[in-house]
């Protein structure tokens, strides 16, 4: 039996536990084994099934092979899984300084790191992605006041290296970001910081990978007005055409992160960003108008 085609490059441990624990759980399900009824003969806890089911913890070989001889696994299959869980312990670049990270973003950075296209709608602030570091190190002092400055140093190299994810000379990422132009009236560390934040979106747009557009107030409503902000990851095919890992909807709100990769989850966030694409400008008439967002603002 053919394993699951893992990601090459840093993408981390996150691919392959998701992986590893989509297999789990269909062992599982075919089975016909509740999570309560397995985390029972396992002798673990359901807390710890649900999350590795998801894919946010790492796994042994030997714990590996106890879930499949209780889902009566094959062993091909089970040598698979084995072989799988060994890579669910490697660590990505971000890792190093994983203890200044939001929690689950790390898991954010690893699904990012191994993303194709990335679609992104922001209502308020211009995407870490694409923010210059004076314009990050702002939002960071002012958000999580009290920090150490070497923490916010740290959270902001941090912020910085995620560029090389559409720089790249090998496999750069597919950019496509919507902007509410609220974010270009909004002058994050003062006006000076947002002129050369503004000046660097112009940049970063000219690049063949990149598209930003721009949905101007007299668009009037949208779908992103109702949605909020959230990005959409989409990840490379594999040789029989198939998406290696499902599509995935992030969306990072005040107390924590969201993930959601269920088929009418997504459906919804592609829609949202069907309508909002459709009221935006193009990526001509957005660049022109952050340019003179940035003219206004240097006056």
């Amino acid at each position: 039996m053919k394993g699951p085609r893992v990601l090459e490059g840093t993408t981390g441990s996150t691919v392959p536990r998701r992986q590893l624990g989509r297999y789990l759980r269909d062992l599982r399900n075919r089975a016909r084994l509740t999570l309560k009824v397995a985390a029972v003969e396992l002798e673990w806890s359901e807390a710890k099934m649900w999350r590795i089911e998801t894919g946010q913890t790492s796994l042994r070989s030997l714990d590996v092979e106890a879930m499949c001889r209780l889902y009566d696994a094959p062993v091909d299959q089970t040598e698979m899984l084995k072989a799988l869980a060994k890579e669910t312990k490697a660590k990505g670049w971000w890792m190093a300084d994983n203890d200044v990270l939001p929690e689950g973003f790390s898991i954010y950075l690893g699904l990012e790191e191994a993303a194709a296209r990335v679609r992104s709608y922001e209502s308020d602030l211009v995407p870490g992605l694409l923010q210059t570091e004076r314009y990050a190190r702002a939002i960071m002092g002012g958000g999580k006041r009290g920090a150490a400055p070497e923490e916010i140093n740290r959270r902001v190299q941090i912020r910085m290296a995620r560029k090389a994810l559409y720089t790249r000379s090998t496999r750069p990422v597919d950019l496509q970001i919507v902007l509410s132009e609220t974010i270009l009236k909004r002058p994050i560390g003062g006006p000076e910081v947002m002129v050369e934040q503004l000046r660097e979106l112009i940049t970063v747009g000219s690049r063949a990978n990149v598209t930003i557009r721009v949905v101007p107030f007299r668009a009037g409503l949208n779908l992103g007005v109702l949605s909020g902000s959230f990005v959409l990851l989409e990840f490379p095919t594999t040789s029989k055409g198939q998406p290696s890992e499902p599509t995935t909807v992030y969306a990072d709100g005040y107390t924590g992160s969201l993930f959601l990769d269920k088929p009418a989850e997504v459906e919804r966030h592609e829609l949202a960003f069907a309508d909002l694409w459709e009221h935006c400008l193009s990526q001509t008439d957005s660049l022109t108008y952050i340019e003179a967002a940035a003219r206004e603002m240097d006056r």
